[in-house]
C-alpha cells in the first residue's frame, strides 16, 4: 500500500453555528490532539491543533458572524493524527472543500460538499481519471416520479374538459351552460399551472 506523504486542504470552508462551536472543540480535543482555544477582540476565535509529538500544529481562525462562526483554510499537513481529525471534522461538520492527498506517484483529489465526497479523481503525470462520483440516484427518481403523476393529472383533465365540451354541446338551457363555462374555466386554469 503507498504511503501518504501529505494531504492539502484546498478553499477548505466549516460553517457553525453559536451551539455548534463547543461541540466542534470538545470533538477535536477528543481527536488525541494537544488543543488550546483563543477568543480575538473581535469575538473571532482560533482554535490550535498540534500533533501529540509536536512535530505540527495547525490553527483555525473561526470569523464570527452573525449565525455562527465560518473557518475557511487552506493548508498542508503532514502528521497522520492531525489529518485524520481534519478529515473527521470536514464530514461531521458538513463542511466544504478540496482535498488532496498526495503520494509518490499520483494524488487523490477529493471534493467534499456538505461533509460528503461527491467526486474522487486520481490523477498522474499521464493525466486524470474519475474513480468516485455521486450520482443523486434517489433525487432523480423522486422527479421522475413527480413528473409522472403530473403527466397522469393532466390527462385526468384533459379528458373531464372534453367531456364538459360534450356536455356544453348538448345543454338545453343558458343557466347550465353557465355551470359548464364554469367548470371549464376552472380546470383550462389548473391545467396551465400544471403545464407549465
Amino acid at each position: 500500500m503507498a504511503k501518504r506523504l501529505a494531504t492539502e486542504y484546498v478553499n477548505a470552508k466549516l460553517q457553525l453555528k453559536h451551539e455548534e462551536m463547543a461541540r466542534f472543540i470538545t470533538f477535536m480535543e477528543d481527536q488525541q490532539l494537544r488543543s488550546q482555544v483563543l477568543v480575538l477582540d473581535n469575538g473571532n476565535q482560533e482554535l490550535v491543533l498540534q500533533d501529540v509529538a509536536g512535530r505540527e500544529e495547525i490553527r483555525l481562525t473561526f470569523e464570527r458572524r452573525q449565525d455562527g462562526y465560518v473557518c475557511e483554510l487552506n493548508c498542508r499537513l503532514l502528521a497522520p493524527k492531525l489529518t485524520n481529525a481534519m478529515r473527521k471534522a470536514l464530514s461531521t461538520f458538513r463542511g466544504s472543500a478540496i482535498v488532496n492527498r498526495i503520494y509518490s506517484h499520483y494524488t487523490m483529489i477529493y471534493h467534499y460538499k456538505n461533509g460528503a465526497v461527491q467526486l474522487i479523481v486520481e490523477s498522474t503525470a499521464s493525466g486524470q481519471r474519475v474513480v468516485f462520483e455521486h450520482k443523486d440516484t434517489l433525487g432523480q427518481l423522486e422527479r421522475v416520479f413527480r413528473s409522472r403523476l403530473i403527466e397522469r393529472e393532466i390527462s385526468l383533465i384533459q379528458g373531464a374538459v372534453n367531456e364538459l365540451l360534450d356536455l356544453r354541446n348538448q345543454a338545453p338551457g343558458s343557466h347550465e351552460l353557465e355551470e359548464i363555462d364554469r367548470r371549464l374555466s376552472q380546470l383550462t386554469h389548473k391545467l396551465f399551472v400544471l403545464e407549465a
